[in-house]
């Protein structure tokens, strides 16, 4: 009984470590960062093809599919709170303010955020939309920024891949 427990959390530990790498490696390659999702994606399915090959040659044994399972919810978990905290790529923020455009592009600039601020059309008439496209793991500070000067700013969040220029905010 207890090499079957063992067995299990030793399963549930190498899923953990392929899936979260396994979720790493998908967001390396969304961002075209191909060489480091190769090297990932390498020890990713290693961990895979021994971890499989243990479950298969214990088929037999419920707790190790458990642990299987477990692992795979667990290293999803894991990898997506590891990679929220380091912030891998850039994102745009596109910000429409009705009364304090020059107040929130003022403070962004002078914490050295590059900005470029475009005219609008809204609804009730004319806005400024204000665009910036800054390191990930800058995005809650410049949003709270952002609502510390308007509250009821619209703020809408993507995914961006530059292509070509300069980043001011990415030499912070």
């Amino acid at each position: 009984m207890f090499e079957s427990v063992y067995g299990a959390f030793i399963i549930m530990g190498m899923r953990i470590c392929d899936v979260t790498l396994g979720t790493l490696r998908t967001i390396l390659v969304v961002q075209g960062r191909k060489y480091y999702a190769a090297m990932i994606g390498f020890v990713e399915v290693l961990i895979w093809v021994f971890v499989i090959r243990f479950v298969v040659q214990n088929l037999d044994h419920i707790p190790n599919l458990i642990g299987y399972a477990a692992g795979f919810a667990t290293g999803n978990i894991l990898g997506i709170t590891i990679e929220q905290k380091i912030g891998l790529g850039f994102v745009q923020l596109n910000i429409i303010s009705r009364h304090f455009t020059d107040a929130i592009a003022d403070k962004l600039r002078k914490l050295k955020y590059g900005l470029t601020i475009l005219p609008g059309e809204g609804g009730s008439g004319g806005v400024a939309i204000i665009v910036t496209i800054i390191p990930r793991k800058y995005q809650k500070k410049a949003i709270s920024i952002i609502e510390e000067i308007d509250k009821t700013a619209f703020i809408t969040v993507q995914h961006s891949l530059p292509y070509r220029g300069f980043i001011h905010g990415s030499r912070k």
